[in-house]
Parts: C-alpha cells; structure tokens; sequence
C-alpha cells in the first residue's frame, strides 16, 4: 500500500512505499533502500559509484529538453549521449514529444556505433533514462529490447543518475538554445544540427585527455582493430 507522509516543506509531499522494510528518517526524506522500491524490476540495483563506462557502446544516456520557435511554439529536442565518449550519438527535433521521437535518437546512434539496424544488434549496451513517459511506453521499452539493448533507468528522484545526458543538455542549452531565437523548428533542427556536430568534432574535453568525442571514437576503435 502507498500512503501519504507530512509534509517537508511548502507546496512538498512526499510519498513512501510502505512496506515492512521501508525506513524514514526525521526529515521525512526517503531512505535509498526505500527509494528502491519505486525503481525498475529489471534495472541494475547496484550503485557503482560512477556513472563512466571504461569503453564505448557500453552506456548511453538519453534525455529530452523544449524550446521555443515563433512560428511553431514549443518544440522537442531528444538526444543520446555515449558515457564513455561524451558523444551525441543521435539527436532528433520535433513537434510532438511523444515515444516515437524518443526513438529517433536512439535509433541513428544504433546505426552510428554498430553500422546497422536490426534485431539484437546492440546486445550489450545500456540505455540510462529518467521516468518521463516517452520512456516507460511500451513501444520506446519494445524496440531497445528488440535491438538488444538493457533499460537501465535513474532512481526516481534522482536526476544525477542520468547526468552524462543531463550535463549534455545543461551544455545545449547554454551554448546554443538560449542563445537564438528560432523562427521556426525548421530553422531550431538547422542551427542545433550545426552546433552537435562542432560538439562531437571539436569540442575538448578534459576527460578523455582534451580530445573530442570523434577523436576519442576513433582512438578507441583502433585500439580494438
């Protein structure tokens, strides 16, 4: 049973999952073990304590932002995010924000890190995602699975759990979003589009040795071939 606990703070509520375990201290803030229980089923309970995978196509992060156009108000932007390269691996711009565009991306970076799409062909590889409801569709959790890949969603109120994607898009918006005014999303997919691929191509970036996202794919993929 789920059951309402007072509040801690204005306009705050917080709600516990009661069960025979479950433990809150005097805050009223729910306990990691507690926070849990609204988690995934099928998510890795473990917390590594890194969100940083020590090679490509392990992990991706993906995540989804709004923006304003003139002529077609607000609009969609989804990315996903390697956790290892800090690469945008797909991207897409849309009108409606639905399960259809949260696939987009993860659809182009399939073709981008496994030059092909199909069944299975991304076995092995994770997809960090928040709750939002393009996520939890069945259609969105189908096809990562049909491609092979695990769901492995942020604890709920927990948004650092997704921050390779967070950060990325703390960067979009700072650097180009909030710097134009778009007259239409037409124009917003033109303008973004340009602004990733100077991202991926030549923005450095301290922890991959002040290489790029492209430079360090490259890297990696030699270092297997």
């Amino acid at each position: 049973m789920v059951r309402a606990i007072a509040k801690c703070g204005p306009g705050w509520l917080t709600v516990g999952c009661t069960l025979e375990a479950s433990v809150y201290c005097g805050s009223c803030a729910p306990t990691v073990s507690s926070r849990r229980c609204l988690g995934p089923p099928n998510g890795n309970p473990a917390r590594d304590g890194t969100i940083i995978t020590d090679r490509p196509d392990v992990m991706w992060g993906t995540d989804a932002t709004r923006f304003y156009t003139e002529r077609d108000g607000w609009c969609w932007f989804f990315g996903a995010i390697d956790h290892h390269l800090d690469e945008v691996v797909g991207w897409h711009t849309a009108k409606l924000g639905d399960r259809w565009a949260a696939l987009e991306p993860i659809r182009q970076g399939v073709r981008h890190a496994f030059g092909r799409f199909g069944k299975d062909v991304a076995r092995g590889l994770a997809l960090r995602c928040d709750w939002g409801p393009q996520y939890i569709a069945d259609a969105w959790i189908n096809e990562v699975k049909w491609l092979g890949g695990t769901i492995s969603p942020s604890y709920v109120g927990e948004p650092e759990c997704n921050g390779v994607a967070e950060r990325f898009m703390r960067t979009l918006k700072e650097q180009c979003i909030y710097l134009h005014q778009f007259a239409s999303l037409a124009e917003a997919q033109r303008i973004i589009g340009e602004f990733i691929a100077r991202y991926n191509a030549e923005w450095l970036i301290e922890r991959l040795g002040h290489r790029t996202p492209a430079q360090a794919r490259a890297a990696a993929l030699a270092k297997v071939a």
